[in-house]
């Protein structure tokens, strides 16, 4: 009975990790259990990874992944001397990497009492007291999280040991145990931010955080027969009513009852008789696919069953979007390449809004446009994706229709003028956020970012007022700029800030800190001082709370209203691309950009041309004394006068502005004449340039003074 007992227990203590003392054999938490039998040794891969006293010493395959035996049995006795500080007992192999520290755990113990073990270089181990932890950075404006980006339960907005968030995108928060699940499951191969996809600095936090990121391919690679599933053809009708009499899953090699695969995805078919092809249509793309890729108008796609009259509609003219003024209604759909200008991105959000051929009727009454603007945004039918009517009610615009673009182009002008004194503060050029109760309770601050990117996107000048530290606290760019107290702005207080970064004594930044006692204890900053190096921790609190505590609410709908149209998001993927357009100001109209905006357009007849070509001569010498000063109109007032635009709009001219040519009969009475719906300007074929001159600058200040009524 007694041997018995024995052999028990040597087996128990074989089974048991001889570093950890625990039986347990769970690879995700402990690492892969190895058991040297020959030895009669068994450890914990981790556990032997995070021993404080052992080390790699063998090749690869010597003992266990390079640690001799006669190595680990030195650190298990060792070891067997240090008493644990979480289950009090011996055997604690694991120490903090901290000098000064001497706490001493087993790993699993350890695990249990949040110490963080990184796998990577030296394998150091850090005590709760000394670990790494994650902040929010200064410059983030991103709302905080509702849930976990890997789980999708609810999460706590609060950065902890059980809670880590992505370095990259600062959005993606997830549970602990969630993304080391995730780790495990994708491998070092496939590991990355399940929300903005960044994979080496994620990788390399989550390595700093103690995130285990096993080097392989993903676990559903390595099952057996993974990949069997691409060797089999897809080989079903999908049609909503299908027409085969052999059944669903019946191909002939041709005719009308052969299956097409979806030419896009694969994963979807249709006889050529159910989806009411051709006899001689190869290509198909089922409903989803067609519906979500641009460029496919061609393919057929799948219909329902016929209507009365021998019509049939398509699936996807049943749906409908139902839009409310709190959303944001359009993404891109297409990725686009690095690298692009803010012009081409803005061009593809354009041309996803040009599909929609419903109109959203805008009625200006004189130059109120930002009180017109403000009741489109607050309608309930309001959708940012259609088209704009403008019409003006009491100008010489009213003439024109409804849909002309030259309409849009002056509203959207007009409109980014006056948003400047809504919700910004600040020197022209250079404005912030100002903080406004009663526009926070009305909900302003979205409405004018909504405003802002539909602007944008249907035509509107760029913004170029943005202040550096306003751009810096939406987009985070530049990354890991520090606020100063310069951006602040002019402000009574930001003199007072001034004083106290300036002073020169502790007893001078004592007298700076009490003139601005009351604000300092608004900020939280009130606080004693015990020397003059303390100034700069005090100013770089005064500033974060300034510019970002006291803001966040207001920044947050901001950016909600920036999304619409999905503005927001790609500028916060290419912020370099688009600091340009929201903070710089717009380039100066010269001769030669005005000239070079203008493609002519000669008539087919050599005589004619010849006549049209002295007139491009006065056309490109009128442009220079423009510019010079020399006449009574602008480059900026001819530009309006042929497409409504004083510059160049963010998404370019759409078309091409063109120069065509009148043929008058009487020269005296030949005045230009502007089509800015088609960005067309007609000029008068004259004899002399006093003529030419002479009549733009009639007609074009004859529109100045009709646009200033």
């Amino acid at each position: 009975m007694k041997r018995r007992i024995r052999r028990s227990d040597q087996e128990y203590l074989i089974d048991c990790c001889a570093l950890c003392k625990c039986s347990e054999n769970c690879p995700d938490k402990y690492g892969e259990k190895i058991t040297l039998k020959s030895q009669e040794l068994t450890v914990h891969y981790f556990c032997l990874l995070m021993s404080s006293g052992v080390y790699q010493r063998g090749e690869e395959n010597e003992g266990i992944y390079g640690f001799l035996v006669d190595d680990i049995k030195q650190e298990v006795r060792r070891s067997s001397r240090l008493k644990c500080a979480v289950c009090k007992k011996n055997g604690a192999s694991v120490g903090c990497y901290v000098k000064s520290c001497q706490k001493k755990v087993h790993f699993p113990c350890g695990k249990q009492h949040q110490f963080i073990f990184q796998f990577t270089d030296l394998f150091p181990s850090y005590c709760k007291d000394h670990s790494p932890t994650q902040s929010w950075p200064v410059s983030a404006c991103v709302s905080e999280p509702m849930s976990c980006s890997v789980c999708l339960d609810p999460i706590e907005p609060v950065l902890s040991y059980s809670v880590l968030k992505c370095p990259a995108c600062h959005g993606s928060w997830f549970h602990r145990d969630c993304v080391q699940n995730q780790a495990h499951s994708a491998g070092m191969f496939f590991f990355r931010c399940t929300l903005c996809n960044n994979k080496d600095m994620f990788q390399q936090e989550m390595f700093r955080m103690g995130v285990h990121i096993p080097e392989r391919d993903a676990a559903w690679e390595l099952e057996e027969n993974a990949f069997g599933e691409l060797l089999q053809v897809y080989q079903h009708c999908d049609a909503n009513k299908c027409l085969s009499h052999n059944g669903r899953t019946y191909s002939s090699r041709t005719g009308w009852f052969q299956i097409l695969r979806c030419a896009l995805c694969g994963s979807s078919g249709t006889h050529r008789k159910c989806g009411s092809l051709k006899l001689d249509e190869t290509n198909w793309a089922c409903e989803d696919c067609a519906g979500a890729v641009d460029g496919t108008a061609s393919l057929p796609r799948h219909t329902d069953s016929p209507q009365p009259g021998g019509q049939r509609r398509s699936r996807s003219s049943k749906r409908t979007l139902t839009l409310t003024p709190r959303q944001s209604p359009i993404v891109c759909k297409r990725p686009f390449l690095l690298g692009g200008s803010a012009r081409e991105i803005l061009q593809e959000l354009a041309s996803q809004t040009s599909q929609h051929q419903l109109s959203m009727p805008v009625v200006v009454n004189g130059n109120k446009v930002l009180e017109a603007a403000m009741e489109l945004v607050k309608r309930s039918d309001f959708n940012p994706s259609h088209a704009l009517a403008v019409r003006f009610t009491s100008s010489k615009h009213s003439s024109s229709p409804d849909t002309c673009p030259g309409n849009t182009r002056h509203f959207l002008r007009l409109l980014v003028q006056q948003l400047q004194n809504t919700v910004f503060e600040g020197p022209d050029g250079a404005k912030t956020l100002t903080l406004d109760a009663r526009a926070l309770r009305e909900d302003v601050y979205f409405d004018v970012g909504c405003l802002l990117s539909l602007s944008l996107v249907h035509g509107g000048p760029p913004l170029g007022f943005f202040s550096r530290a306003l751009y810096l606290c939406l987009f985070n760019f530049p990354r890991d700029t520090p606020l100063t107290v310069e951006d602040m702005g002019s402000t009574g207080f930001t003199d007072k800030v001034k004083k106290i970064q300036e002073s020169k004594s502790l007893e001078e930044l004592r007298e700076a800190m009490e003139s601005a006692s009351e604000y300092l204890e608004v900020a939280g900053c009130t606080r004693p001082v015990e020397s003059l190096s303390d100034k700069d921790t005090l100013v770089k609190d005064i500033v974060s709370f300034h510019l970002i505590t006291r803001m966040q609410l207001p920044v947050q709908r901001f950016c909600e209203g920036l999304k619409t149209l999905g503005v927001f998001d790609q500028v916060q993927m290419f912020p370099g691309a688009f600091v340009g357009l929201f903070c710089s100001s717009h380039d100066k109209l010269t001769a030669d950009t005005m000239a070079a905006l203008f493609t002519v357009q000669f008539s087919d007849q050599e005589e004619t041309a010849g006549k049209e070509t002295a007139v491009v001569t006065f056309w490109r010498h009128y442009l220079l004394e423009c510019e010079v000063g020399r006449c009574a109109t602008s480059l900026e007032d001819v530009l309006i006068f042929a497409t409504s635009a004083d510059v160049v709009p963010a998404v370019g001219f759409s078309p091409s502005p063109t120069l065509s040519f009148l043929h008058p009969l009487d020269p005296a009475g030949a005045f230009p004449v502007s089509q800015p719906s088609s960005n067309r300007l007609l000029l008068p074929v004259v004899p002399s340039y006093q003529a030419f001159k002479k009549h733009m600058e009639y007609a074009v200040c004859q529109l100045t003074v009709l646009q200033s009524i």
